[in-house]
């Protein structure tokens, strides 16, 4: 794990096999995210995208917040040119509305969350809260708008309802009513959520990590471009799977009756 704490905080790695643990490090501050951090952020998704020794991602907050989103006066000038800066595509975004990793990510989350953190959470595959979460996505009470898809992906797992009135509203919702919305998988105690989406990442390491990129990205496709585009690849994607390396062990661990050894070929 990395040892230097910048300041302005900074945004953890560690491996533990093929898992790649990212960390928001800046508990003094409520997690709460600098530019530095975004960018350290996005070079950890670039790194798990990019290496083929890594296949799941974990993120998390350091301490007992996820994190209070943004710190808004180290953003806000930034905020008002950002509307005519080119996108970014050399390096993975996080809130997968640039360039978007393609291995999952399970997210945990604990007490605070708000705004980015909602966002990233969003952005993940599968999410795990504490019981003791705290979501907001208060960025109208800051005179702005979310911007890192909460616009899109509340309205795509909670339902337009539920997601205007948490939006519109702008109140604090619990892990419960997060669960009810979608936006969260599980619920456990606070302090086991990223023991848990540890599990989690592990069971899914363990699996032929071509299907499931292939699996995940089929399901991006049919969100991005609906039902037909995404029958359209079915076959042709299963095609190229049945003639991988990992496809053959499949096979022989089922005859064989035995646990699979998947390699990414």
């Amino acid at each position: 794990m990395d040892t230097e704490r910048h300041p302005d905080g900074r945004v953890t790695t560690e491996r533990r096999g093929a898992i790649l643990l990212m960390g928001i490090d800046r508990p003094e501050k409520l997690n709460g995210v600098t530019p530095r951090m975004w960018s350290e952020l996005k070079d950890a998704y670039t790194l798990l995208d990019e290496d083929p020794e890594l296949r799941v991602g974990v993120l998390f907050g350091h301490g007992k917040h996820f994190t209070a989103g943004l710190d808004l006066p180290r953003w806000s000038e930034g905020m008002k040119e950002r509307g005519s800066a080119p996108r970014e595509s050399s390096r993975v975004d996080p809130s997968a509305l640039e360039r978007v990793c393609r291995k999952p990510v399970v997210c945990a989350v604990r007490g605070i969350t708000y705004t980015a953190g909602i966002e990233w959470s969003l952005a993940a595959d599968i999410v795990v809260a504490a019981d003791d979460c705290r979501f907001s996505q208060l960025e109208p009470k800051r005179g702005i708008m979310a911007t890192a898809g909460a616009t899109l992906r509340f309205v795509d797992r909670g339902g337009y309802g539920n997601a205007m009135y948490h939006l519109l509203v702008v109140d604090e919702f619990d892990a419960a009513e997060a669960h009810r919305c979608g936006l969260v998988q599980e619920i456990v105690p606070a302090g086991q959520e990223l023991s848990r989406a540890l599990e989690l990442a592990e069971k899914i390491s363990a699996l032929a990590p071509l299907a499931i990129q292939a699996t995940r990205e089929s399901a991006r496709l049919y969100l991005r471009e609906g039902e037909a585009a995404c029958v359209a690849r079915l076959s042709d994607t299963q095609e190229r799977l049945a003639n991988t390396e990992d496809a053959e062990e499949g096979v022989r661990s089922f005859v064989e009756k035995r646990d699979p050894v998947f390699h990414g070929r």
